[in-house]
């Protein structure tokens, strides 16, 4: 199965149909806002990301990384950045593009696959921003490295991700009713536990496919690739969302720096 194609088409098909905090642009109000200085963008579900993790942002170049919806890229642009997006779902991306012409924002927009950033040369950027997203990607070691590479020295990634003890449960039966229980083995990938069937009618539902990736290959991943952890944080879903809240933090943020030539 080509997970990639996949899941652009289930995003395209949630951007374009649902109503979700994810596919929602931001007002003209927050652009404005963001033009004075007063903005606050997520890398997970709810906790604002620290603004001295950006450091310098105005005159920056900055890659909206799998970070499509109108929503993170608009405000990083409004704050002074120079903004590429990034993003496998053209649906998404037009989010992004819908908010720079409403508002008068200058955007690059760039369709590709989160693990594949070949296009882009060496050092060419300054600051990666990635929301929760490698969630949808089978592989997550390739977009380590290649953040690693088209970083300038003493660059910065910010990345959210999801805690993988989040997939040891069945969460489409707890939706259902069901209690909460552990039912899958880890590392999870959900091309090994549903049929090709019912991939294709969650498709068509917006529901892309999901991977769980160990602390080994989402935290270990980045410094294998050179980069420093200089910040960390858990975050929970909101409340309504699972019931796994009351038990642990269901997602996490790093701030990996490039080291500096020497």
């Amino acid at each position: 199965m080509d997970v990639v194609k996949h899941n652009q088409i289930a995003w395209d098909i949630q951007s374009s149909q649902a109503n979700s905090r994810w596919v929602t642009p931001v007002s003209s109000a927050e652009i404005a806002a963001a033009r004075a200085g007063n903005w606050q963008v997520i890398l997970t579900p709810t906790k604002p990301v620290p603004a001295h993790w950006f450091g310098k942002l105005n005159n920056q170049d900055v890659l909206g990384l799998a970070s499509g919806g109108g929503q993170q890229v608009p405000l990083l642009a409004a704050a002074g950045a120079n903004v590429t997006s990034f993003d496998k779902s053209p649906e998404q991306l037009g989010k992004d593009r819908l908010v720079a012409e409403r508002d008068g924002l200058d955007i690059f927009y760039e369709h590709g696959d989160m693990a594949d950033l070949s296009r882009f040369g060496d050092a060419s950027f300054d600051l990666i921003f990635h929301p929760i997203a490698n969630v949808f990607c089978a592989n997550i070691l390739p977009v380590w490295q290649h953040c690693a590479r088209i970083l300038r020295p003493g660059g910065r990634l910010l990345s959210g991700f999801m805690n993988p003890d989040f997939s040891l449960f069945d969460h489409h039966a707890i939706e259902q009713g069901e209690p909460l229980q552990v039912r899958f083995a880890l590392p999870f990938a959900d091309t090994e536990h549903t049929s090709y069937e019912q991939n294709m009618a969650r498709q068509q539902h917006g529901e892309a496919l999901e991977f769980s990736h160990s602390l080994q290959n989402q935290i270990g991943g980045q410094l294998q690739a050179g980069m420093t952890i200089a910040g960390f944080y858990e975050d929970y879903w909101d409340t309504q969302v699972s019931p796994l809240n009351d038990y642990m933090p269901t997602s996490m943020a790093t701030l990996a720096v490039k080291p500096e030539r020497r």
